[in-house]
């Protein structure tokens, strides 16, 4: 018996110094990565302080990391102006419907274009496909020109709905394939039963195959409207009204040779990131879901 109490107790020892070995090999990693958490949490702080001191503290050099004196008044300057063009909360507002043109959008279009991948194989179907992920290949600024001069000669600046067709033409091609994954993980037996039971391939699609796929359709979703929300080029080239500017593009106009208000700027800055966030904490788990869920099929 004291045999079998020592060989059990050389192997427990055995074990905690195993263990505690593995847990030292992973400092370095702990250290490393609360480093990258740092530097890449850095920005948002630095932001956050430049907004609560006055700029001229933000500006001395060296730079004090810890604010000096707390001083809010720079977002009565971005909502309270007297030229309501240049007010932070128009912006937003722009983005807001602008973002949620283009998801209403997105949504209807990726549903159709998804399941005609996902559905009854056709021939043609895998050069569409390919021909959807090749449009990815074309950067924003190569036809940006072509486009203007298009829209500006059938008079449809300076419009939500033109604006929201453009970016969701560019978001489309990713949505479809995400949602198209999702749609692959039904079993073809739910959809064999369904056509049985005499439902039609319409039918199929928003009786059974949607609701299924509710947390990829929310993926899909949440994709479309951060693309339009950080959208700028194409918000900067056909809207000249400034009333109509989506926040990037009124952000962007604060910057000029002579002065930038550093203080407005990251204030506006801090608003405009405050609105994803939020949306984003909310249907997380959603994303999660839909993003993964054309991984394992079956």
């Amino acid at each position: 018996m004291s045999d079998v109490g020592t060989t059990m107790s050389v192997s427990t020892r055995a074990n905690k110094s195993s263990f505690n070995f593995r847990w030292v090999r992973r400092i370095p990693l702990y250290i490393a990565a609360i480093v990258f958490c740092l530097i890449t949490a850095f920005p948002i702080y630095w932001m956050i302080v430049s907004v609560v001191q006055p700029a001229s503290l933000s500006l001395q050099y060296p730079p004090s990391l810890i604010p000096q004196v707390v001083d809010l008044s720079v977002f009565q300057d971005i909502f309270f102006v007297q030229d309501a063009a240049q007010r932070i909360d128009i912006w937003i507002g722009n983005s807001v419907l602008l973002a949620s043109l283009t998801t209403v959008i997105c949504l209807v279009l990726t549903v159709f274009g998804a399941y005609a991948l996902s559905g009854k194989r056709w021939r043609g179907q895998g050069a569409f496909g390919l021909m959807l992920l090749m449009t990815q290949m074309l950067p924003e600024a190569l036809i940006v020109i072509p486009l203007y001069a298009t829209i500006d000669r059938l008079h449809l600046k300076d419009s939500f709905i033109t604006l929201a067709m453009v970016d969701t033409a560019f978001v489309l091609p990713i949505c479809i394939w995400i949602l198209k994954n999702v749609f692959d993980t039904i079993p073809n037996e739910i959809r064999d039963a369904a056509l049985v039971d005499g439902c039609t391939r319409i039918g199929m699609l928003f009786r059974i195959m949607l609701p299924i796929s509710a947390p990829g359709l929310v993926a899909v979703g949440v994709v479309a409207f951060f693309h339009a929300w950080n959208e700028y080029l194409f918000a900067a080239s056909l809207m000249s009204d400034r009333k109509l500017y989506t926040a990037p593009v009124g952000l962007g106009s604060m910057i000029s040779m002579i002065d930038t208000p550093i203080d407005k700027l990251l204030a506006g800055g801090l608003v405009f990131s405050i609105f994803p966030i939020i949306f984003y904490l909310i249907v997380q788990r959603y994303v999660v879901s839909g993003l993964s869920a054309g991984a394992v099929k079956g």
